[in-house]
């Protein structure tokens, strides 16, 4: 249920369809705008090589960082200067067949250069791919005459132009006239099948450390069910039957166990309701392309989250057109999403553009009222819950959450994230039985994708809602109440695992209780009310934890020397907003003092790490990936996209792992031969030194009380001695990391956190070894032994990060306005890489949080953003003003030792501050609200 692409799918297409495939970074090489500076502009890097700021902040001030949005034809090495632009006409009813256009409005000075139709792809051999899974892109690009369109909003013709001024005046009028899309009879809708239905039951034993009756991670399953119509078909329950019959059965234990509760416990049933949004990334969706005629090129431009996907679809849309691609040159550039450019179809529409540009490049660029009506939207969520509580212990006994969520008319990742949702709703608490199921509907409004939050946001709002009322049925405090049924390290989560480390709930939990919002909230509240006619005041709790990762992590970084001691890296990982360039080049200079001098981010093509991969790492069977692991060459995975919250700690994992594997094997050894040196064996023949000791004092390598050396030093021995001068790792994460042993020349087996490994070797290494660099100037170590996570660690979902948020309000009770007064947040992420980017994140995802809780909202059918009419003069987003930004504040719990790995935190903390607002809203007014956002108009309707 993910849409993962697939590199065997790649490959295949590629070479099914005779094409040369090249990516790469867009414009200027990323070293230009992060190396250290030498021109008079201040260095990014500061004293003991800390950031002063971000490592492209003087690029971003002084214009040099750019965009893909920003370049044009003119821009780019080797294209023409000629500009071509196009924009899509989109219908806006989807209850009746598309009958054609009427474009007389345009006369004949604004006719389009090029029209193209439905029909011409379908000529054309062009429909949307299915290498992600069918259906995933829809079933057609631009609906043909005589078809209902699928969705609102769903694209009818492209409209081509080979200058700017008639495409602007064309654009302009065809967005305000009447009856350019003709219709045909008024009809049904021709929203596709429903994408999916899953289900996660568990059913722990007699305490938490016995086997489970019944869990996913022990039984082998999550199940799936069908649809007749728009009812789910479940498996039918069989203690002895198949895991899913089992997993049915567990399911109706819980269910009779709820129908026969006594007044021992209380049962709270609760509908909740989270709304359609939209992320308004502030870079809306776009592409360049040029088909060149002469070399059969398709040169692409394209703002993406996942170049690999969009490579391989592409490849596979082509294989199946008249067009003869022979070439496909791919670049992307500097992009942000929050998860909307994730496997997108814009790429596509871009690139059909492309296609049909008659040898000039095609721009095709949404502005903000197309974005509004096609970019990618988070899930709107129906959510029925059920909490048992023991009314003695205050102990849960069992949750149960039914969710259902509106995936519009295309499937998208949408199965997947209505699976990361259920699995997520348990949130920060120990429950013995809990059944989670979710239903993925289609619909006709506008599709909805890997959006920040990732179904997790709409699930834990609700938990946090739920848990807030039961401690006010039961006369609890709130805070209390979750410390009784806080999930402590070591318990079993609702998949069955264990989750890795120790888990601070608690300890977030107890700085809340103690902490004065939270304290002098009752002594406030009453001053605040008497003082403040009409006004009430209000202060609510919540906190919640997220797993980060896709369960198929994977990355790779390559480090290098030169003699001088210039150190160069190479990453896969590309910035997105969230500072990434500046976290991995720190990385690097925590473990061997220095930042790189010289980096490229965003880096696709790896011939020092020539591996192969069937990109199926979570369906492959055991026994099949257990023998495609004896092939060296082989990984489950390749490289995972931006998504997940994946930077500090899965592609931060190899660059960490580089840098101490470059550490090992190429500065440990130049460092005792400097110090060793000398009559009587220099200063270390006195002295016991470990590389365990090892230390870096102002960007200097010390040990055991040994001189400091600097990188110059060490790297002008490493290369005279013939040592290891550069390192390449691949890195691979099932909810474990894969391990291996390798034979290194000259050092013997090395066992590291990683399962491929190149080396390149000094400029006085021998002959022999220089010979063996065959792989881009580096020699690929074959593995002696590998160690892969097993298939069935797929859904543990062991990794966690928390968050807890204190929201303080007032509420007008004449207008129903809501005054964030401010707010406190307890985050838990490990050790922080550079506190600074922490905090924009915990800012930005705060504000978003807020926007979903109070403002946002999109009507999801006909008066929703597929009529083409919403742009931010009708969507209300969070200003400076709405989120209480000079009284706001966060606290991150330090690491329990400097050996704590960094988390993933940029969608966490922006969910815990939804379901605080409302309880705080509750404690104001006394009111509770199910429905987000929670508008004044609701809040009076409260208050009659």
């Amino acid at each position: 249920m993910n849409g993962r692409f697939s590199r065997r799918q790649f490959i295949a297409a590629a070479a099914g369809a005779g094409i040369s495939v090249k990516i790469g970074f867009l414009g200027r090489p990323a070293a230009a705008l992060i190396a250290n500076r030498s021109d008079g502009l201040p260095n990014w890097i500061g004293p003991a090589g800390r950031p002063r700021f971000r490592i492209d902040a003087v690029a971003k001030v002084t214009g040099d960082k750019t965009f893909t949005r920003d370049f044009r034809a003119r821009d780019v090495a080797g294209w023409p200067q000629e500009q071509s632009h196009a924009f899509l006409i989109r219908g806006t009813r989807a209850n009746a067949p598309f009958d054609g256009l009427d474009l007389s409005l345009l006369g004949e000075d604004l006719k389009p250069d090029r029209l193209v139709l439905g029909e011409d792809l379908v000529r054309d051999g062009l429909v949307p791919p299915e290498t992600a899974a069918p259906g995933f892109y829809g079933d057609m690009f631009l609906v043909t005459k005589g078809c209902t369109p699928r969705l609102l909003g769903q694209p009818v013709a492209l409209l081509i132009y080979k200058d700017f001024a008639r495409f602007d005046a064309a654009k302009r009028l065809v967005r305000v006239a009447e009856g350019v899309v003709r219709w045909g009879a008024v009809g049904g809708y021709c929203t596709p099948p429903h994408y999916g239905a899953g289900r996660v039951v568990r059913i722990v034993g007699a305490t938490s450390d016995d086997a489970n009756i019944f869990a996913p991670l022990e039984k082998g399953t999550t199940i799936y069910g069908d649809f007749d119509g728009d009812q789910v078909v479940w498996p039918k329950p069989d203690q002895s039957g198949d895991a899913e019959a089992r997993a049915m059965w567990a399911a109706g234990e819980i269910e009779r166990e709820i129908a026969a509760t006594g007044a021992d416990a209380l049962i709270l049933k609760r509908s909740y309701f989270s709304q359609s949004i939209d992320a308004s990334a502030m870079e809306a969706d776009n592409g360049n392309i040029w088909f060149e005629p002469g070399s059969s090129t398709l040169h692409a431009i394209l703002a993406t989250q996942s170049p690999y996907e969009v490579a391989t679809s592409t490849l596979e849309m082509l294989s199946k057109s008249r067009f003869a691609v022979k070439a496909l040159d791919l670049s992307i550039g500097h992009t942000v999403g929050y998860g909307t450019k994730n496997h997108s179809i814009f790429p596509h529409y871009a690139v059909l553009a492309g296609l049909y540009g008659d040898g000039r490049p095609v721009r095709l660029a949404n502005d903000r009222f197309e974005q509004f009506q096609m970019g990618l939207k988070r899930h709107a969520f129906w959510m029925e819950n059920t909490l048992v509580v023991d009314r003695s212990t205050h102990a849960f006994r069992i949750m149960k959450g039914s969710y259902r969520m509106d995936a519009g008319g295309r499937r998208n990742v949408s199965p997947d994230v209505g699976n990361v949702g259920a699995n997520a709703a348990r949130s920060i608490y120990y429950v013995p039985k809990s059944d989670f199921s979710v239903e993925v509907r289609a619909s006709r409004a506008v599709d909805a994708g890997s959006t920040r939050g990732y179904g997790a946001l709409q699930t834990l709002a609700a938990t946090e809602m739920m848990v807030d009322e039961a401690a006010e049925l039961l006369g609890i405090d709130p805070i209390e109440l979750r410390l009784k049924n806080a999930f402590k390290t070591g318990m079993k989560n609702s998949q069955g695992a264990r989750p890795g480390g120790v888990l601070r709930t608690e300890e977030i939990l107890e700085r809340a209780r103690a902490h004065p919002l939270w304290k002098g909230r009752a002594a406030k509240k009453t001053a605040f009310d008497t003082a403040n006619p009409g006004k009430r005041y209000g202060v609510g709790f919540a906190q919640v934890q997220k797993d980060y990762g896709t369960r198929a992590d994977a990355a790779v970084t390559t480090l290098s020397l030169d003699p001088s001691g210039q150190l160069t890296m190479r990453q896969n990982g590309n910035d997105i907003g969230t500072g990434l360039t500046t976290s991995q080049a720190v990385m690097v200079a925590d473990i061997i003092g220095q930042v790189p001098d010289d980096c490229a981010f965003g880096v696709v093509e790896w011939p020092e790490m020539p591996l192969v991969s069937t990109e199926e790492p979570y369906t492959t069977p055991q026994d099949e990936e257990d023998a495609l692991a004896q092939n060296p060459r082989w990984t489950p995975s390749f490289i995972s996209p931006m998504s997940a919250s994946s930077s500090a700690c899965f592609i931060g994992h190899a660059t960490r792992t580089a840098a101490r594997a470059l550490l090992r094997l190429s500065l440990w050894p130049a460092a005792i031969a400097l110090w060793s040196g000398g009559p009587g064996g220099g200063q270390a023949r006195p002295l016991a030194i470990d590389i365990a000791d090892a230390r870096v004092l102002d960007g200097k390598l010390t040990a055991d009380g040994m001189e400091p050396l600097g990188l110059d030093q060490l790297a002008a021995v490493a290369h005279k001695l013939g040592l290891v001068t550069g390192v390449s790792v691949h890195v691979f994460n099932r909810w474990q990391w894969a391990e291996a042993v390798f034979d290194v020349p000259n050092v013997g087996a090395v066992r590291l956190p990683v399962d491929a490994l190149s080396v390149c070797y000094g400029r006085s290494a021998p002959a022999e070894l220089k010979a063996l660099m065959t792989s881009g100037g580096f020699h690929f170590l074959d593995r002696r032994q590998v160690f892969y996570p097993p298939q069935c660690q797929n859904g543990a979902g062991t990794c966690y990060t928390g968050m807890a948020t204190i929201a303080e309000v007032a509420v007008d009770t004449s207008s129903g306005d809501v005054k964030l007064l401010s707010h406190h947040s307890i985050l838990e992420c490990g050790t922080q890489i550079v506190p600074e980017l922490v905090s924009g994140q915990i800012q930005g995802g705060l504000a978003m949080g807020v926007g979903h809780a109070l403002l946002e909202e999109l009507p999801l059918y006909e008066d929703g953003p597929g009529d083409g009419t919403w742009n931010w003069n009708r969507y209300r987003l969070p200003q400076a003003t709405d989120v209480a930004v000079w009284t706001q504040t966060s606290e991150v719990l330090p690491p329990l030792s400097e050996t704590d790995p960094p988390k993933g935190m940029a969608e966490v903390v922006m969910i815990a501050i939804v379901p605080a607002v409302a309880n705080a809203l509750n404690h104001a007014i006394g009111k509770r609200f199910y429905q987000t956002p929670i508008t004044p108009e609701k809040i009076l309707e409260a208050l009659l």
